[in-house]
């Protein structure tokens, strides 16, 4: 009589199958998440900056505020100086922005490891001047 069922050897082909799918798929994803942390932190400073823009604006060309008084003033719906810190970052980045009366300068920097955070460490100065540096 003939037993049904698959033999050890059928077994072990779909796993070495699954584990090479998987060896593919996911440093892909990682890569797409990594992109997505850092395309988030690049909308975020351009929010920021544009807040800072459109203050200066109404303000007689000062920019001479906090991120926080954007919010209150609602120019921006977020204080992100405050809610994504070193310990509770967004979306993998925490900001930091100083600014005076003459322009502002605001900073993203990933935080945590790659798999969670972008790579790069973003920079907008006044005027929106977006910049990058290659982290690590």
């Amino acid at each position: 009589m003939m037993k049904k069922g698959f033999t050890l050897v059928e077994i072990m082909i779909v796993v070495a199958i699954i584990a090479l799918l998987a060896a593919i798929a996911i440093p892909n994803l990682l890569g797409a998440r990594r992109n997505a942390a850092e395309a988030a932190a690049q909308a975020t400073l351009r929010a920021i900056s544009t807040a800072y823009e459109s203050y200066a604006t109404r303000s007689g060309g000062t920019y001479n505020v906090t991120v926080g008084q954007l919010v209150t003033d609602r120019y921006l719906n977020n204080d992100y100086v405050t809610n994504c810190t070193t310990t509770s970052p967004c979306q993998g980045y925490a900001y930091s922005c100083t600014a005076n009366a003459t322009g502002y300068n605001c900073t993203a920097t990933p935080q945590g490891t790659i798999a969670n955070a972008g790579a790069k460490t973003y920079q907008i100065t006044t005027g929106g001047v977006l910049t990058e540096e290659s982290g690590g």
